[in-house]
């Protein structure tokens, strides 16, 4: 399921969508929050170009408002069906959630944005 070559490796490794070789990210850790955004600018490996054009991330921000409606829905799920608490634990446990996990959520839509523009190349090292 999760192996190379596939878009969900890209995806949850953060790795460069067409070689799948290096990071994307300056820092891996998307807790430093001064560098949550900063990105190498091509693929040390196979050059591919990060930012393909200006402002191309813009598009992320969509991505970002789905994964954190998902990211909502489950901590709902959890607090309120799961361990029955009542509504307003239920609406601090998704605030509580999307704040916990708001560089996670920058990160992996940024992945899925790019991952949807760029295909892995497997021959990428034979061209």
């Amino acid at each position: 399921m999760l192996k190379k070559g596939s878009k969900l490796y890209s995806i949850l490794t953060g790795t460069c969508p067409k070689c799948q070789k290096e990071n994307m990210y300056v820092d891996r850790n998307p807790y430093n929050l001064p560098a949550v955004f900063k990105m190498h600018e091509k693929c040390s490996h196979c050059g591919q170009k990060y930012k393909i054009e200006p402002s191309f991330f813009y598009g992320a921000m969509y991505v970002s408002y789905a994964v954190g409606i998902a990211f909502g829905v489950a901590a709902f799920v959890i607090s309120y069906l799961f361990l029955g608490t009542n509504l307003k634990v239920a609406f601090v446990a998704i605030i509580a959630t999307l704040i916990i996990f708001m560089p996670i959520i920058m990160r992996v839509s940024r992945n899925i944005w790019i991952n949807m523009f760029v295909d892995y190349d497997k021959d990428w090292d034979k061209k």
